[in-house]
């Protein structure tokens, strides 16, 4: 694995031209890789489609699903003087069913809602948005590294990445784009640095 500096572009020419920059700039053409990263939710990772095993929000569900079909059966068996036994099983049961739905969908947390997590959200570690996603393996030696930030950056690039991977044949064979991203910072201004080892 070795270091990829990747950045993320909305047009296609704007891929087209980093890209012509990156070789003019010495890259080698098989260790630069451009596709398109779908929007979070549509990475189908999982065989039923979606990039999560539960949705955002449903964690604390379960339990309210418990505690409501409880409370709804309870009500079904209190309902013995009026519905006979016959209709307390029934009752019961449609109750529990009842109980459970709406107590699912009670304990479901508002999409972006953070609960009992705010101080954690304030630290949250920024996730991947769609675009056209150029990423480039570069050596070890600094100069690449900064050479491809600079680069990218010069191009209009958003959100500039540093990322551990391998690129072979141009393609990105293990991205994961679920994965957090580890942003470059960078506080030099848009044009191209006059020497090399000036990091970023």
């Amino acid at each position: 694995m070795t270091t990829i500096i990747a950045g993320r572009f909305q047009e296609q020419t704007e891929v087209d031209d980093t890209l012509a920059e990156l070789l003019h700039a010495g890259f080698s053409r098989d260790r630069v890789s451009t596709f398109y990263c779908n929007p979070s939710g549509q990475h189908a990772l999982f065989p039923i489609g979606g990039d999560h095993n539960l949705s955002p929000g449903a964690k604390e569900s379960g339990k309210s699903v418990a505690a409501g079909a409880v409370a709804g059966a309870a009500v079904g068996v209190a309902a013995t003087p009026i519905l006979g036994p016959v209709g307390t099983v029934t009752g019961g049961l449609v109750g529990a069913h009842l109980g459970g739905l709406v107590g699912g969908l009670s304990g479901m947390k508002e999409k972006g809602d953070p609960g009992d997590h705010a101080e954690d959200m304030e630290n949250a570690v920024p996730m991947r948005h769609s675009g056209m996603m150029v990423a480039v393996a570069v050596p070890d030696d600094g100069e690449y590294e900064d050479r491809a930030i600079d680069v990218l950056r010069s191009a209009g690039a958003m959100d500039i990445e540093r990322a551990e991977g391998t690129i072979e044949n141009g393609d990105w064979v293990n991205f994961d784009p679920v994965t957090p991203m580890n942003l470059v910072e960078y506080a030099r201004d848009q044009s191209m640095p006059s020497g090399p080892n000036q990091r970023a």
